[in-house]
């Protein structure tokens, strides 16, 4: 329970630096599930749930950060801060640079903890983080699922990560009812396996073909080569 979920990403993180290329696969899920699980931690300081799940968290950080340091090395050619196209107010989770990562989260953890010893003793107060944590994990497939959408394809999505989700999903929703963990966890793991299923019925829809913009890029390099080439 708390070594598999982290271990789902280490053959996505391998076939990223495999391509040297991070098309189809998110970041929005390493904010998702880096944001949620540091919340987490400080759920677990008012509401001392089971450790086993405290070490999950852990480890599910340091193996996101390490993802995302990956995907940032290897961002595709049509990211928006290459393109200096974002959308987002400040460019939110679309940086050019690893360390403003590492500073919002640093920035993060610093505002919970502050919070937390000003509210840390209110139950209400400590509930609220519990569903933020777990609400906010709960909608880690969603960004997936619209980069899918998207792309018309699940390129670049490894079919072990979506097995891992469904299956480690489908887990833990019975785990949490079996161990009668706070509400919290239950709800949210419905609604995330749930999203899962719907990029299961993506895949089958879909397939997992290259989309318009990585045809087109290789068709570019092979044009550069004829022409080296020629010269």
């Amino acid at each position: 329970m708390a070594v598999g979920p982290p271990l789902v990403y280490a053959d996505q993180a391998f076939s990223i630096i495999k391509k040297k290329d991070a098309t189809g696969f998110s970041r929005d899920v390493c904010a998702i599930l880096l944001i949620a699980n540091i919340t987490r931690c400080f759920f677990w300081l008012g509401n001392h749930f089971e450790t086993t799940l405290l070490i999950q968290s852990i480890l599910m950080i340091l193996a996101q950060l390490a993802l995302l340091y990956i995907c940032i090395i290897y961002r595709p050619r049509d990211s928006p801060e290459i393109l200096g196209k974002s959308s987002r107010p400040l460019s939110f989770w679309q940086w050019s640079s690893y360390s403003q990562y590492i500073e919002f989260l640093a920035g993060l953890i610093l505002c919970q903890a502050i919070l937390f010893l000003i509210l840390g003793r209110s139950e209400t107060f400590v509930s609220i983080l519990g569903f933020v944590a777990l609400g906010l994990e709960s909608t880690l497939p969603i960004p997936q699922l619209l980069s899918n959408y998207r792309q018309r394809s699940l390129y670049g999505f490894r079919m072990s990560t979506l097995i891992g989700w469904v299956g480690g999903d489908s887990f833990k929703t019975v785990y949490f009812f079996v161990k009668h963990n706070p509400l919290q966890f239950q709800v949210c793991a419905i609604f995330q396996l749930s999203v899962d299923i719907a990029i299961v019925l993506q895949r089958c829809i879909y397939g997992a073909s290259p989309p318009f913009s990585v045809l087109a890029a290789e068709d570019d390099d092979l044009e550069q080569a004829l022409a080296l080439g020629e010269d």
